[in-house]
């Protein structure tokens, strides 16, 4: 499922090529009220999280979850047949995008927006983030951090490699529970995941090494994954840390899977209840 910086440079790109026009809006799918905003003006596009909100004012928000198989395309004019199953079909004077396979793609009202944001955990992208929110719900659950990073109540828009590379970078054991976290190390690691996710709308990847770990820099071969980038812990069971060499753990949380390093991340004993 994409994470949070996916979203983010999605809204970043379809507010630069859409929003001031008049759009074309369709369903060659037949699976989405296109009509509600067909010819309207788009305002903006932003995210929070791992959804997108298209706003054409206060009556019609289009709101996106790519879900696992969502995807956008894009193109340039002239504007082609539609080619399988396209969901919705923007279209403006310069480009035109199709959204393919989406969880959720819906007409709502900027209240329901509103509503539905203030369900989920602060953004570390948005500027209106509080991190507060966050750390209150962390500081007092007995609930591991591994588990409460990827909730998308708690913080918003962390999935899976951001998680686990997170925690390598600042020595957590993913299996701590979230009371047990200290104050200067939730912190460091809400400041981190603001900069690494900052630098993944950038690339569009991403990217958690430090230069000393970089493959040139180690002599060792490049990452080759469709996610991209490269990274410490993430889908490397069984491989050699790259600060330790130690063979990289693995595990399944909550129905995902769970990679860290058993010497940069030992494991702590419990404060008492």
């Amino acid at each position: 499922m994409p994470e949070g910086h996916t979203l983010h440079r999605l809204a970043r790109d379809h507010t630069k090529w859409f929003a001031g026009e008049a759009l074309s809006v369709c369903s060659p799918q037949g699976r989405f009220a296109a009509s509600l905003v067909d010819g309207r003006v788009l305002k903006r596009a932003e995210a929070h999280g791992k959804h997108l909100f298209h706003v054409y004012g206060p009556d019609a928000v289009v709101h996106v979850h790519l879900g696992l198989y969502g995807t956008f395309t894009v193109g340039e004019p002239p504007v082609p047949v539609p080619v399988g199953q396209v969901r919705m079909r923007l279209a403006g004077r310069d480009r035109y995008t199709d959204l393919r396979g989406p969880n959720t793609c819906e007409v709502i009202t900027a209240a329901e927006a509103k509503e539905l944001r203030g369900r989920l955990g602060p953004d570390p992208l948005r500027r209106d983030a509080d991190p507060e929110r966050a750390w209150a719900r962390i500081s007092r659950s007995r609930t591991v951090v591994g588990a409460l990073l990827m909730d998308q109540k708690v913080i918003a828009g962390v999935g899976n490699v951001y998680r686990a590379e997170v925690l390598f970078r600042h020595g957590v054991h993913p299996l701590l529970p979230g009371r047990d976290l200290d104050r200067a190390e939730w912190e460091a690691l809400w400041a981190d995941l603001v900069a690494l996710m900052r630098v993944g709308v950038r690339r569009n990847r991403i990217d958690t090494v430090a230069d000393e770990h970089l493959p040139k820099a180690m002599g060792r071969a490049a990452r080759v994954d469709r996610h991209g980038g490269e990274v410490y812990v993430y889908r490397r069971t069984g491989q050699p840390c790259l600060v330790c060499s130690t063979p990289v753990a693995h595990q399944e949380l909550v129905g995902r899977n769970l990679f860290w390093c058993p010497v940069c991340q030992p494991a702590r004993m419990p404060v008492p209840a």
